[in-house]
């Protein structure tokens, strides 16, 4: 049911965590795949991984929160795939940790830029592209459960994460018609490095609340990412997928 074949994915941060489970997910259907990210040498490993695989993948080198080296990728990737039937913006990061009001509008800025702008930035090419060429594309962010639960000391995290849910749900509205579909997977505990650099009592707390006893694993990611690049996601649009082990619906 879910032949990829044909379909080219870009997958921004799909060097590594939950980046490189979509990546492989994709290339086990028959996706071809465009790994952007920051660093070469780990680009390098994710390629020689999905190569492995059976993959036809390639690599470029790309900053999100740079306008400019999101052109060079996307140029790169057409001249390597020929189009983009789907965009995965997972490149992203934790920001800052704190009280809110004791940081300064600058560190707010960056966390917008690192997890909002970025995503706003990389599906602008995509997206005409799409347009151009009357391809029936999906657009597809990497949110978090932060965006709808409280995460006290990161709240530049939170509030990007549940930013990307409204620019998902205002999209979902101005491409649909063009048969643009616009998604958001929204992930619980994940047991990437981001993830695992939290202390072990709230590791612990996560895993007591899990509904089905386990906290999740990067294999737990990959058929989403087929879900929504195939066809069978071609009824839901403006949507934010939650995978989280039950853990938002355990009883307190």
């Amino acid at each position: 049911m879910f032949d990829l074949s044909d379909h080219v994915s870009i997958v921004t941060g799909g060097n590594g965590g939950l980046g490189l489970a979509y990546c492989r997910g994709l290339v086990k259907c028959g996706a071809k795949v465009a790994v952007w990210g920051r660093n070469e040498t780990k680009n390098a490993e994710a390629i020689a991984e999905l190569r492995e695989m059976g993959g036809d993948v390639e690599a470029y080198q790309c900053d999100v929160t740079e306008e400019a080296s999101i052109a060079a990728a996307f140029s790169k990737t057409l001249e390597r795939f020929g189009r983009v039937d789907s965009c995965f913006a997972n490149a992203g990061g934790a920001g800052f940790r704190g009280m809110s009001h004791q940081v300064g509008r600058k560190t707010w800025l960056e966390a917008i830029d690192l997890n909002l702008m970025s995503v706003v930035q990389t599906w602008a090419p995509v997206t005409e592209h799409m347009l151009a060429q009357k391809i029936p594309g999906r657009l597809v962010v990497t949110s978090s459960i932060a965006a709808r639960a409280g995460t006290g000391g990161a709240a530049g995290y939170s509030t990007t994460k549940a930013a990307v849910i409204g620019l998902v749900q205002a999209l979902g509205v101005e491409l649909g018609q063009a048969g643009i579909r616009v998604n958001a997977i929204m992930p619980g505990f994940i047991e990437t490095e981001m993830s695992m650099d939290t202390s072990q009592a709230f590791q612990e707390a996560v895993r007591r609340r899990s509904a089905i006893g386990r906290i999740g694993e990067l294999e737990d990611m990959e058929g989403i990412a087929v879900f929504l690049a195939s066809r069978h996601s071609d009824f839901m649009t403006g949507q934010g997928v939650v995978l989280d082990g039950g853990n938002s619906i355990f009883p307190l």
